[in-house]
């Protein structure tokens, strides 16, 4: 039976633990260089903790927040003292304010709404302390996948039980919209036999250059530098695969 929940479910977060269990370096190195000891940190969308668990190991006082209650039963796997709540970012409400706050691989992208989405940069906003920093980076038109009708294969790995796990997929771009939909559908395997599935309605918003600057600045952040990698180099164009932004009130 295939079961519509949210972005990460049981088998998506089994397959996403299994390809991305470390954050990459460069990534990590990157939100890294923004944090200090004795500053307070928020991870929102913190997943199953590949980045908030390093920053723990570096003495950093950080705080996560994720909707998917399967995500964060990963992370306390990991770290059972970690300060993590579930809950919907529209609907968490902080009872301090943070130094830095930090959005990882993309994740912003996630939110197709634009309304919601400046909704949940004034939100974010609010929650930084008067010189406090917002980091985080979308995906860009670049990352555009070539339309197709029928659900393939995409990616198939297996678990420590020695099951196989299998993601097939298909992909959409939304011109008007530039919306990127790319719905999958999770399958479980002993053998032959499909014991598991879970169907996943993903979809991502991809930005243009100078889109997400006109967002920022109308929920009121005053100072925003985009970059194009992990490097900050300074974005000049839409033609890299994400951008990163660094904001401030």
């Amino acid at each position: 039976m295939i079961e519509e929940k949210n972005y990460y479910g049981n088998l998506c977060t089994e397959m996403y633990e299994i390809l991305h269990a470390e954050a990459p370096q460069d990534e990590l190195n990157f939100y890294l260089s923004y944090a200090e000891k004795g500053k307070k940190i928020l991870e929102p969308l913190c997943g199953s903790g590949r980045f908030l668990v390093p920053f723990v190991e570096r003495g950093l006082d950080i705080s996560g927040i994720d909707l998917s209650n399967e995500m964060l039963q990963k992370l306390k796997q990991k770290l059972p003292e970690a300060k993590v709540v579930q809950a919907d970012i529209m609907k968490y409400s902080p009872r301090e304010k943070f130094d830095y706050i930090f959005i990882s691989s993309g994740s912003v992208s996630l939110f197709t709404d634009i309304d919601l989405c400046k909704q949940i940069l004034c939100r974010i906003k609010e929650w930084l302390s008067p010189m406090g920093k917002f980091v985080f980076a979308v995906d860009t038109i670049a990352n555009r996948c070539t339309d197709d009708n029928d659900y393939a294969i995409a990616v198939s790995v297996k678990t420590k039980e020695n099951f196989e796990l299998v993601l097939k997929s298909k992909n959409h771009y939304d011109e008007q919209s530039q919306t990127q939909l790319s719905p999958g559908i999770y399958e479980m395997y002993s053998d032959t036999e499909l014991i598991q599935s879970e169907f996943m309605d993903f979809q991502t918003h991809l930005y243009k250059y100078g889109e997400m600057e006109e967002y920022l600045k109308e929920v009121g952040f005053t100072q925003v530098k985009t970059y194009s990698s992990f490097d900050k180099e300074i974005a000049i164009n839409d033609r890299c695969e994400m951008f990163l932004f660094e904001c401030g009130l």
